[in-house]
C-alpha cells in the first residue's frame, strides 16, 4: 500500500512556492504515489483467499466473476484515513499556502529592479507606428506573484479532476455511499480536528 504524502512543512516558504519546479515536483510525486496508481493501491488491499483449495471445484462449472472484487470495508477505511485523505490534505495545504503567497506583497522579488529599468526604457522610447508598426508594442516582464497565481489556479483545476477520478474508483471498489470526494475529505478533517481537540484536553 502506498505511503501518505506529507506536507513539506520544513520547505513551506515563499521560496518553495516561487520555485515552480519544486512545487510541481511535489504535486506530481504525491499524485503519482496515490492517485495515478489508485487501481494498484486498491488491489493491494485485497487479501489472498483464506479458504483452502477445494479439489471438487475443478469438476463443476463456476460462474465467471464480472467486474472488480469489492474490497473489505476495514481495509478501505484504513486506506482512506491513513493514505488517501492525508495525501489530499497535504496537497491542499501546499496549494493554499502558495495561493496566499501569490496574493501577498513580494518585496524580495529579484526582478523588481530589472522590471523598473525596462519600464523606464519603454517610457522613453520614441514610438512611430507609421515607420515601424511594432514600435508601440511593449510586453512588461511578468511579476513572479502573477506567474505563481496562474500556476496555482492551473494546479487546482488538475487537482479537482484527479480527485474526482480517484474517488470514482474508491466508491466503486469500496462501495462507499459518499458521492462527493471533497465532502468525504471534509468529514475526515472534522474527525481529525475533533481527535486533536480531545487529545489536547487530556494533556
Amino acid at each position: 500500500m502506498a505511503a501518505p504524502t506529507t506536507t513539506p512543512s520544513t520547505r513551506l516558504t515563499p521560496a518553495f512556492c516561487f520555485n515552480q519546479t519544486a512545487l510541481r515536483d511535489f504535486l506530481r510525486i504525491s499524485r503519482s504515489a496515490v492517485d495515478d496508481t489508485i487501481s494498484q493501491n486498491l488491489n493491494a488491499l485485497l487479501s489472498p483467499s483464506a479458504s483452502a483449495f477445494d479439489p471438487t471445484s475443478t469438476s463443476r462449472s463456476l460462474p465467471r466473476s464480472t467486474g472488480k472484487r469489492t474490497i473489505p470495508a476495514p481495509a478501505c477505511e484504513s486506506f482512506k484515513q491513513n493514505v488517501l485523505f492525508p495525501s489530499w490534505q497535504a496537497r491542499s495545504d501546499v496549494l493554499a499556502y502558495c495561493g496566499g503567497v501569490a496574493t501577498s506583497p513580494d518585496p524580495d522579488d529579484p526582478d523588481h529592479i530589472l522590471r523598473e529599468v525596462e519600464d523606464a526604457k519603454a517610457r522613453e522610447r520614441v514610438v512611430n507606428e507609421r515607420l515601424d508598426p511594432y514600435s508601440g508594442r511593449y510586453f512588461p516582464r511578468e511579476v513572479r506573484t502573477e506567474a505563481l497565481a496562474s500556476l496555482v489556479r492551473s494546479e487546482l483545476m488538475v487537482e479537482s479532476i484527479v480527485r474526482s477520478r480517484t474517488w470514482g474508483m474508491v466508491r466503486e471498489r469500496c462501495s462507499d455511499d459518499e458521492y462527493d470526494g471533497e465532502k468525504a475529505l471534509d468529514k475526515w478533517r472534522q474527525q481529525q480536528s475533533t481527535t486533536t481537540t480531545t487529545i489536547s484536553d487530556l494533556l
